[in-house]
């Protein structure tokens, strides 16, 4: 008998063991390089001045005089802000506190996208983040669509170095006339370099939603959304919109034509990544990539040429 809850006392410290090793593969916590924060360039912007509610009614709530808004997902909607002017390049940032807990299926979107003028030949800037059940993390996919390419976009896929649902983070967007560069508290995870055969050229608007992602995101619906831990809510704070309006009565556009003049990321701290940038993304892509469509030879028979 003694032997028997001995052995027992034995597996189930093996268990605990194994659920810590795993909870700590899951929960990756680095200590990230420093970086310029690019985030202290631009003033933060009133939502309620640069936004307007999308959908979800009653779902988004703006507080803070403008400063925060918390959008939630429940059985009836999710929600969204979109901006009320289209952009045409700019610095876009959001600081963003995730829903904790058990989130497979849930999708909260930071992402620019002209899909409603276009909706057949779209452009789009995409960061998303995958929530997660107990098997999975919070990850964070990047995308880019241009020139109608809507069927076939460039993901990339990253772990996050920190629980994102206990204080806000910084998910950044960099777009101008050289490269699109996506970034998390500062930290470049992606640069996208401008080809003359692939990129997002047309004026966009900004948005920020949360939807019920379960077939997208998990597998065909594996997991999909448990609404019996709804509503799930995210907050955005210290919203960064800082690019070129579009003025749509001007064909070109007035961005277009002089874009050195009216684009604020034209400078030299913007068109190029600096070393310690450069060093700071190969560690990001190094230690969390999981994914990238450069890699994925199933889904692409030809590779995209900037892959090459």
């Amino acid at each position: 008998m003694a032997f028997l809850q001995e052995k027992l006392v034995f597996l189930c410290l093996l268990v605990l063991c194994m659920n810590s090793v795993l909870a700590s593969s899951r929960n990756r916590r680095y200590t990230s390089p420093t970086v310029p924060r690019l985030t202290d360039v631009f003033p933060h912007v009133s939502i309620t001045n640069v936004f307007s509610k999308a959908f979800g009614g009653s779902n988004v709530q703006v507080t803070g005089n403008g400063s925060m808004a918390t959008l939630a997902l429940d059985k009836i909607s999710g929600s969204g802000l979109a901006s009320v002017n289209k952009y045409h390049y700019g610095f876009f940032s959001a600081a963003i506190k995730l829903p904790p807990g058990d989130s497979s299926g849930v999708v909260v979107a930071f992402y620019l996208s002209n899909a409603d003028v276009f909706p057949h030949n779209h452009d789009e800037i995409d960061i998303e983040l995958l929530g997660h059940d107990n098997r999975n993390e919070w990850v964070i996919q990047t995308n880019v669509y241009a020139n109608g390419s809507v069927n076939t976009g460039r993901e990339e896929k990253f772990y996050l170095w920190f629980d994102p649902t206990t204080q806000h983070h910084q998910y950044t967007i960099i777009w101008n006339n050289h490269h699109t560069v996506f970034l998390v508290d500062n930290i470049p995870v992606r640069e996208f370099q401008h080809s003359s055969t692939f990129y997002p050229s047309k004026p966009m608007s900004v948005y920020a939603t949360i939807w019920d992602g379960s077939e997208w995101a998990t597998h065909g619906g594996k997991y999909p959304v448990n609404y019996k831990n709804a509503p799930f809510t995210v907050s955005f704070a210290e919203m960064e919109m800082s690019g070129c309006i579009s003025n749509p009565s001007a064909s070109p556009s007035s961005c277009s034509k002089t874009p050195s003049s009216l684009d604020p990321v034209e400078g030299p701290e913007f068109v190029k990544l600096t070393n310690q940038q450069v060093s700071a993304m190969d560690w990001a892509r190094r230690k969390l990539m999981f994914y990238s469509y450069c890699k994925d030879t199933s889904r692409f028979k030809v590779m995209p040429p900037e892959c090459r």
